[in-house]
């Protein structure tokens, strides 16, 4: 008994070291952080963390201990030194909620910084809010949403990505948003990593930080075109690495991949055994050759949908996810704990939704897009032009820029866009949303050019 104590106290005085240890480690963090606010640079440094990476995984074979273990405590600790190292970073959001602010004390601002259509919601979805209370959709309900609606869902979704889908294969949730998290949280574990192909929506990465997973990032460019390297996604990817996420048509970009890339990506992610969690959220917004998730027939493929985008119904807050039964499963166990269901009357009045003619969404916001890109060739900025969805990445090319000073100090001009840096290490980035009508747009990118030319 004796001998098993000492093991104990030795184990126990092993534990407070590293506790001592971690406390230093996080100091350290922290003034590296001020350092870094200091002089501009982004929290995460990809190639020092590949290089400590390696020495890891060299002192595991030198020493004897297991490798994923050892990795996945060493994910632990980047993930702290992410939550210390980070500052309120400024996102299209964060200028959208300043944006409204400043409306609610009179000042007329020009929203170009969110993807919310200011065109109303098909009429249909207006005849469904009179009629739900006597149709009776006011219940509790199943978690994975009304099979009714689901039994709708999978034959609208079965017909435009000529897919086989069954209500099986489908959860509803409020908001794509909320399917993203539940996929990213049931299906990966603490010390777990998932690739983001950057620039991205925020709300991957912060997903899988409050998660406890690691992000590995893959960085594009405008010079690529914003193409990700199949090299760069297969040296990323290591024991410990559980997901891949794709978002095409991107946010913010309007990027499709080419459809060669996106084969090998998911032949990749095959090979691999990883989710591959599609964002389609913008589908509806494809101008090129497209293709979805779907059509791939891969069982851990998680798609995610929404009527936000396509339906103009950012307000009601309902999307669904599209999975293997078993995905479905784990999904609905956390949305059931946290939601119960989603809104029995929101569901009916997206089932109804769903029998609109939406065509007309997407050349309107196609006419907005060419707008845009007309106003910003005049302006000098350099872009790709956008495959689809609905927003421009433009660089500024002036010494010094900074998207989230600029973002801010444009509002007081009367215009909202949103800072590059919100979508990853793009400083010297702008998204212009083409989400409203052409004589405000071009309001919108007349105020821009002011303000440019005023800081040349």
């Amino acid at each position: 008994m004796s001998d098993i104590n000492d093991l104990r106290n030795q184990m126990d005085e092993v534990t407070l070291e590293m506790i001592k240890l971690l406390k230093t480690r996080t100091d350290i963090a922290k003034e590296i952080g001020e350092i870094k606010k200091n002089i501009g640079k982004g929290v995460t440094d990809e190639l020092r963390e590949d290089n400590l990476r390696r020495k890891v995984i060299s002192l595991c074979i030198d020493i004897g201990l297991d490798e994923t273990i050892a990795t996945k405590f060493f994910n632990f600790l980047l993930n702290e030194s992410v939550k210390v190292q980070s500052t309120n970073k400024q996102t299209h959001l964060s200028i959208f909620l300043k944006a409204k602010s400043l409306e609610q004390k009179g000042k007329k601002i020009i929203h170009m910084e969110v993807g919310e259509p200011d065109f109303l919601p098909p009429s249909i979805v207006k005849n469904a809010l009179e009629e739900v209370f006597d149709k009776g959709f006011l219940k509790y309900g199943q978690a994975r949403g009304m099979p009714i609606f689901r039994e709708a869902l999978a034959r609208y979704v079965s017909k435009k990505f000529n897919s086989d889908v069954t209500q099986d294969n489908i959860i509803v949730s409020p908001g794509a948003r909320f399917s993203i998290f539940t996929a990213i949280t049931t299906l990966l574990n603490p010390g777990d990593e998932m690739i983001i192909i950057e620039p991205a929506w925020p709300a991957y990465k912060d997903c899988a930080l409050h998660s406890g997973i690691k992000v590995r990032t893959i960085n594009t460019t405008l010079e690529e075109k914003w193409e990700p390297s199949l090299e760069k996604i297969e040296n990323a990817i290591n024991s410990n690495t559980k997901m891949i996420v794709l978002n095409y048509p991107n946010n913010p970009t309007g990027k499709i991949l080419p459809e060669k890339l996106q084969d090998d990506i998911i032949n990749l992610a095959r090979k691999n055994d990883l989710y591959v969690l599609s964002d389609e959220i913008y589908s509806h917004y494809a101008k090129n050759n497209w293709k979805s998730i779907l059509s791939y027939n891969y069982k851990k493929s998680i798609i995610t949908q929404s009527f936000s985008k396509s339906h103009a119904m950012t307000g009601f807050r309902i999307g669904y996810g599209i999975a293997d039964t078993k995905i479905i499963e784990k999904m609905a166990k956390l949305e059931a704990l946290c939601l119960t269901n989603v809104s029995e009357p929101i569901q009916y009045i997206a089932m109804k939704a769903l029998e609109a003619d939406i065509s007309n969404n997407t050349n309107t916001v196609q006419d907005r897009l060419d707008v845009l890109t007309q106003k910003t060739k005049e302006m000098g900025l350099d872009f790709v032009i956008p495959d689809g969805a609905m927003y421009l990445f433009a660089r500024v090319n002036q010494k010094g820029f900074d998207g989230v000073e600029f973002a801010n100090s444009a509002l007081e001009k009367g215009l909202a866009i949103a800072p590059g840096d919100g979508f990853g290490n793009y400083k010297n980035f702008i998204r212009i949303s083409a989400c409203q009508d052409k004589k405000t747009l071009i309001e919108g990118m007349n105020i821009l050019n002011d303000i440019m030319s005023e800081n040349q």
